[in-house]
């Protein structure tokens, strides 16, 4: 017999997920660096790990830079060690600069792939965990959540980017589900540990800092737990607070974990942008120097960019909540057209097409049917808080497929719930009209979202699966 099936069903998960994840890794050891943001990462984690502080484009990589941008250029004057910068976050790059330190430059990005796939390994055990807390009475709810993580595609390749959802989707489900754990045992130590993760996951991506605040009135106001809401409080700030301070003392003002709010205003509004990233718009403003001045500059574009016209503002808001919720096609289209896996029939790219977009229509229709029957605990509730607050940030920023990623261990353990309780759902559905056309309404409203955003780019994607489409070299 199978000794992998006596292994406690965590570490089935953990290690199913650890294999599927090692394969693109071990087949991609030599592989480059794909995308500008991998590219400041690494130059981050380098200057770091090479004792330079936070600071990048050093003359080597503003020299590479300028063999593909020739008119890249600073303004301001300039440190041949490169600039010291707020605009990232220093959560990956710390955590790129540790691995670095340990594996050297030669074989960094291997090395560092290897510890996305173990950060990524750990989603699939910790759904499960989630979902047997939310829901204790459908193990089958968590079985189904694990295994959906598992093996998700996109999940599966993502540790081959240098990108910061490989550190900040795990830190952000560990803190989700620490508070979940924290209001049953009441413990301040699970209060703290809860708040320190958060604040590490702020400090990878500052958009889930909301989430915190309202995790604190959640845990003050739902759990009555008014002594664990302030250690939980006081936890998330101790672990934020060093940075921006750093941030502050480096441009003279007050300013948060990372100083990107300006770029993202004046690129989510931009009069020739839709509200999501456009690689020609995300170069107006890199050239700034100071990183203070930028965020002025790009802070005072956007608003004047909503002011003079308010109503397409508006309509923007609407159009990221559709990328929010795109399908999981944007990096398969840049890189395929880009010519990075040569030609591929057709039969096989559609079908390639389909393995990466619809694990995640099915799991968020699960999810959404499911919930106008779900019975709503405070825990329950939490779900809701994680997703609206992780959801409303990128509404007023910029929006694409790739920041759903963060939330679809949660939708998994919605799915979960769905599939488990699916015959209790079904004769709910009939006693209550209501709550099912609610449900089909939300079903609904998601695929015409996809429809559209098919019929969109019908034009494109026929390009793409046609003879020519792998050198189509569509912009990302």
């Amino acid at each position: 017999m199978n000794k992998f099936l006596f292994l406690p069903i965590t570490a089935r998960l953990f290690l199913l997920a650890l294999g599927l994840r090692l394969i693109p890794v071990l087949i991609s050891i030599n592989l480059p660096i794909g995308l500008d943001d991998m590219f400041q990462y690494d130059m981050l984690g380098r200057s770091l790990a090479a004792g330079n502080g936070f600071r990048w484009y050093s003359q080597p990589d503003l020299d590479l830079i300028h063999s593909y941008v020739p008119d890249f250029n600073f303004i301001g004057d300039y440190d041949p060690r490169g600039v010291e910068t707020s605009f990232r976050a220093p959560g990956y790059p710390a955590f790129l600069a540790a691995i670095y330190s340990g594996s050297g430059l030669e074989w960094r990005l291997f090395a560092a792939r290897l510890g996305n796939a173990l950060l990524g390994a750990t989603l699939a055990p910790m759904a499960f965990a989630l979902a047997i807390r939310l829901f204790p009475k459908k193990p089958p709810a968590a079985v189904f959540a694990g295994y959906a993580i598992a093996i998700y595609p996109m999940l599966i390749i993502y540790p081959l980017a240098l990108a910061t959802e490989n550190l900040f989707i795990p830190l952000a489900l560990a803190g989700l589900l620490l508070l979940v754990r924290a209001s049953e045992s009441q413990q301040a130590k699970h209060f703290v540990f809860a708040g320190v993760l958060l604040g590490a996951a702020t400090l990878t991506r500052s958009v889930i800092f909301g989430f915190a605040g309202l995790a604190f009135l959640w845990v003050w106001l739902a759990t009555k737990q008014r002594r664990g809401a302030l250690f939980f409080l006081l936890a998330v700030i101790a672990t934020v607070l060093p940075w921006t301070i750093r941030n502050s003392l480096l441009h003279g003002r007050p300013t948060f974990v990372e100083n990107s709010l300006g770029y993202n205003l004046h690129m989510g509004f931009h009069p020739e942008g839709n509200g999501s990233f456009q690689y020609g718009i995300s170069l107006e403003l890199v050239p700034y120097l100071d990183d203070g001045l930028r965020n002025e500059l790009g802070t005072q574009a956007g608003i004047e960019f909503i002011r003079n016209d308010p109503g397409r503002a508006v309509s923007l808001v609407f159009a990221k909540l559709g990328y929010f919720f795109s399908l999981e096609r944007r990096a398969l289209t840049y890189f395929y057209s880009s010519n990075f896996f040569g030609h591929i029939p057709q039969a096989p790219l559609i079908a390639l097409f389909l393995l990466f977009t619809l694990p995640f229509t099915l799991l968020s229709s699960m999810a959404a049917f499911a919930a106008p029957f779900i019975e709503w605990t405070k825990e329950r509730i939490l779900l809701l808080i994680f997703l609206l607050a992780y959801l409303a940030p990128h509404l007023i920023l910029i929006a694409e497929d790739r920041f759903h990623l963060a939330i679809v261990p949660v939708l998994a353990v919605l799915a979960g719930y769905a599939w488990s309780a699916r015959r209790e759902i079904s004769l709910a559905a009939r006693a209550n009209k209501p709550k099912l056309v609610f449900a089909v309404l939300l079903v609904s409203l998601l695929w015409l979202n996809w429809g559209l955003e098919l019929w969109r780019d019908q034009d494109k994607l026929a390009i793409l699966v046609g003879p020519q489409g792998n050198v189509s070299y569509f912009s990302y």
